[in-house]
């Protein structure tokens, strides 16, 4: 086709700017995803699926949002499921098969106004808060390819902290630092 049509054109583009747009894809929509994960804080370790037949399962999210509660106040909140694509991307990117270790995930308020006035770098309104983000690492992985990674799926924001041995992810606009 020499010259598409205007319709053509936006159809595609509009196509195009969707998937760009949804995140991170899966190549079989009906396959289990799993993740293995452990709370570094609490030394809790889970393995299990958070994705089954199609859909995201209700009993494997909910396993995930009490090991990445808030170990402080032990208070639980609804993890984000985006997060959770996020994470699974990047262990299929380098097969990884270990356990991926969990420095922070959830945390509340008043965690997060108590380590924002200990003076430990904490953003005032973390994603944390809100159970969309996670701090992570993947012992074996180095820790620049684990963000570059992380960067290239365009996902959300991506903080790098090579001094505390993790990379931040989570699900708000794609941004870096």
């Amino acid at each position: 086709m020499k010259n598409p049509s205007r319709r053509r054109f936006l159809a595609v583009t509009c196509a195009t700017a969707a998937a760009v747009s949804a995140g991170p894809t899966f190549a079989k929509v009906g396959s289990s995803r799993t993740l293995k994960m452990r709370n570094l804080h609490t030394g809790e370790k889970l393995e299990t699926a958070y994705w089954t037949n199609g859909s995201y399962s209700n009993g494997g999210l909910k396993q995930f949002n009490k090991l990445l509660r808030d170990h402080r106040a032990n208070e639980v909140t609804r993890m984000d499921p985006k997060l959770f694509d996020i994470v699974y991307k990047l262990k299929e990117k380098f097969n990884y098969k270990g356990t991926i270790e969990i420095i922070s995930g959830y945390r509340s308020p008043k965690t997060n106004a108590k380590l924002r006035a200990a003076g430990r770098g904490v953003a005032k309104r973390s994603y944390h808060t809100r159970g969309m983000a996670l701090d992570i690492r993947m012992p074996g992985v180095s820790l620049s390819k684990l963000r570059q990674a992380a960067l290239n799926l365009k996902a959300g924001g991506v903080g790098y902290y090579p001094k505390s041995n993790f990379v931040h992810v989570d699900t708000g606009p794609v941004r870096r630092w």
